[in-house]
């Protein structure tokens, strides 16, 4: 099979593809066919071995402390099954289903092999590009807006990055929630916003989050923009800050109104996402479809921190 390798770390001219041996599914997993998958801001963390400040020893004790432990990055995919192990019984071949596969990694290639139980059947009416475009964002976002925080009818939320992959997310589910949502994001992105279901949106250009004046119930900070002192100083008496990627400091010190740390990838949550894409709930934004070749191409893009919504790869 086809798939990206990226085999030392370093910038985005590390990836290259090449033909390798297919996997093979154990006994209580399945082999599925990747339709579709991301290219995330994830991936190319790891790729360039850039993480959020003090995770780095961490991060590289967990993935590879010379290269990358699992050459095959991606951790999102959508796809048709295409054998099972023989202890599966909940799925059959030819199955569509959708899923995350964490640390195990492997979706930017033809075929990856996934444990059974944490493949989720995909509707029929969602798409393979839009299952894979809304799960990396929307499972961060629906962690933290309905465990990490109470987002309902008359919360307000401040969204900081409102236009990347989590941004897009949690600006739609807010909304979804009853929630009036302010986005802030670059002028060229305001627009995008609004028709997410933002009800004011603030260009971080001419206003710089660190001088706004209102009070927000919860305060998400999707892009590190925020220090902890300075989200604290947006909340109102009961708020929540939100910080999604926070450093290792602001995690150890993730107590009280202020909370940090990562989102568990939930079958469960998977599953919710897929069912509000199918009801016209939620809408996946994404930037570019891709092929195995232009892997490296979006690696470039995610590194200009400029991206809109997701890139899709269709391997």
């Amino acid at each position: 099979m086809r798939a990206a390798l990226v085999q030392q770390y370093g910038p985005p001219d590390v990836v290259r593809v090449a033909d390798v041996s297919a996997p093979t599914p154990g006994r209580d997993e399945v082999l599925v066919r990747v339709r579709a998958a991301a290219v995330t801001v994830a991936d190319a963390r790891i790729r360039g071995s850039r993480f959020p400040r003090g995770f780095r020893l961490l991060a590289r004790l967990a993935l590879g402390v010379r290269r990358p432990r699992r050459p095959i990055l991606g951790g999102v995919y959508s796809g048709v099954v295409e054998q099972v192990g023989p202890d599966v019984t909940t799925l059959s071949r030819g199955d569509e289903v959708a899923g995350m596969t964490g640390t195990r990694m492997g979706t930017h290639a033809e075929l990856v092999v996934v444990p059974a139980d944490r493949a989720v059947p995909k509707p029929d009416g969602v798409s393979h590009e839009d299952a894979a475009a809304v799960l990396f964002g929307g499972t961060t976002a629906l962690h933290y807006l309905t465990r990490r925080a109470e987002v309902g009818p008359g919360t307000s939320v401040l969204v900081v990055g409102a236009s990347g992959a989590v941004g897009t997310a949690v600006v739609q589910l807010a909304a979804h929630r009853g929630a009036t949502v302010t986005g802030v994001a670059s002028a060229a992105n305001l627009d995008l916003v609004r028709r997410l279901g933002a009800h004011h949106v603030v260009d971080y250009r001419t206003t710089p989050v660190q001088e706004l004046t209102g009070r927000y119930d919860v305060v998400v900070d999707v892009v590190g923009a925020l220090s902890t002192r300075a989200g604290r100083r947006l909340l109102t008496d009961d708020g929540v800050l939100l910080l999604i990627t926070g450093t290792f400091g602001q995690s150890l010190t993730s107590v009280g109104r202020v909370r940090s740390g990562p989102a568990p990838e939930k079958p469960q949550d998977v599953a919710e996402l897929l069912r509000l894409v199918a009801e016209g709930a939620l809408t996946p934004v994404t930037e570019s479809v891709v092929g195995l070749d232009d892997v490296a191409a979006s690696h470039a893009r995610i590194d200009t921190g400029h991206k809109v919504g997701n890139i899709v790869l269709t391997p």
